[in-house]
């Protein structure tokens, strides 16, 4: 699923580039979407970044993530943060960096589904509250707005005002590359452990190397990177299952908050997914395949939501996403000079243009995002996966 580190890069013209960052080392750790972004992010403002991957770009969640995209949040800063991220897509995106495709982003809740309707109403009163366009549908504006999909026993729908998709390995391949456009180094295939006090790197097989500022963002493998640094982090990885099929389908994309399925339109046809694991997964031993039995399954659930659309199954596979105890990522300092990016829930890849930009911020002196801050817990909480995409707040 990993995309190519050739993809074109996104203008990066000296007028853009800033000083903030001079005279400062910096060490990124994980080369999916967050990393890639605040890479080039850290090299725009002057500051010395190379980023550091074990194995490829985006190869990782970041090449496996379904790459929807929404601003549908009912909270502060979530809402405010996936609407910055979809502005960034929009404006990054074109013909010769990666694609994004706008496409109303839609989640429903089936008759007597009591606890879902109601979550859906209060969400979206929440969303408008925080300025973000959502509106709700009754099950006749539903039908009228979206003919093509089953609605009979709906009972209630949501529609975001901003929304779209990608490709995630297209827009990590090509943020890494304009990274390396504005200064940056790119160590791709190079592991690294990472030290504290001073912060530093050691490559496998070579000599440290001391930085100003380190940051870990690497996916489900942060938590055994800090760990064996001696810093522990409340995060757990789970294992999710996505599948692509030939259908001909251009809108919407979908959230059946009832059935815990979700789908949107891709170009070989409609990519879904739902298949979450509610149990810790090992980020090096985990089954990358498909369950037995998993694709063949969504594909007749998600055919029937389709109006009975035919559906074949091109490809299925199993990623990674991360959890934390309250849902919440941990987005910045955890020790001096150590930053780190995880614990997403599923919505990284959607947000990253603006958490990598944060988290950039943070590190060149700015304010951090306080709700994310990874010291508000101890690191050794004990706590359960809960699935990432639900009604109840996003």
């Amino acid at each position: 699923m990993a995309g190519s580190e050739d993809e074109p890069a996104p203008d990066v013209s000296t007028d853009a580039f800033r000083d903030r960052g001079n005279g400062l080392e910096v060490a990124v750790v994980g080369a999916g979407a967050v990393g890639a972004t605040a890479t080039y992010d850290l090299a725009r403002e002057g500051a010395d970044v190379t980023l550091y991957d074990r194995d490829t770009v985006a190869s990782g969640a970041s090449g496996r993530a379904a790459g929807i995209c929404y601003d549908a949040f009912a909270d502060q800063p979530d809402a405010t943060l996936a609407s910055d991220a979809i502005e960034r897509f929009r404006a990054l995106s074109g013909d010769d960096t990666f694609p994004f495709v706008e496409c109303p982003y839609v989640w429903l809740a089936r008759d007597g589904d009591d606890r879902r309707i109601e979550a859906i109403r209060e969400g979206i009163e929440r969303m408008q509250a925080n300025g973000v366009v959502a509106l709700e549908m009754d099950p006749d504006e539903f039908a009228e707005r979206f003919p093509a999909l089953e609605h009979e026993d709906v009972a209630v729908a949501g529609i975001a005002g901003a929304a779209g998709y990608t490709d995630p390995a297209a827009y990590t391949a090509c943020l890494a590359a304009a990274a390396t456009g504005a200064g940056a180094t790119l160590e791709t295939n190079t592991p690294v452990s990472v030290r504290t006090d001073p912060p530093r790197v050691v490559p496998e097989g070579g000599p440290e190397r001391e930085v100003d500022a380190v940051l870990v963002a690497a996916g489900a493998h942060t938590k055994r990177l800090l760990a064996d640094a001696g810093v522990p982090i409340a995060m757990k990885p789970y294992r999710v299952q996505v599948l692509t099929a030939t259908a001909d389908i251009t809108e919407p994309m979908l959230y059946d908050a009832t059935d815990d399925v979700y789908a949107r339109p891709h170009p070989d046809g409609l990519l879904a997914g739902d298949g979450t694991e509610l149990r810790e997964a090992d980020p090096d031993g985990y089954d990358r395949d498909a369950d037995p039995g998993f694709a063949d399954d969504l594909a007749t659930r998600v055919a029937d939501r389709f109006s009975g659309a035919d559906l074949e199954v091109i490809e299925a596979w199993a990623g990674l996403c991360t959890a934390t105890p309250d849902r919440n990522p941990l987005v910045g300092e955890l020790r001096d000079g150590l930053y780190v990016a995880t614990g997403f829930q599923g919505h990284g890849f959607m947000r990253a243009p603006a958490i990598g930009e944060r988290i950039a911020d943070e590190i060149l002196g700015g304010d951090g995002i306080d709700a994310f801050d990874p010291t508000r817990v101890s690191g050794d909480e004990t706590f359960d996966i809960a699935a990432g995409m639900t009604v109840d707040g996003n």
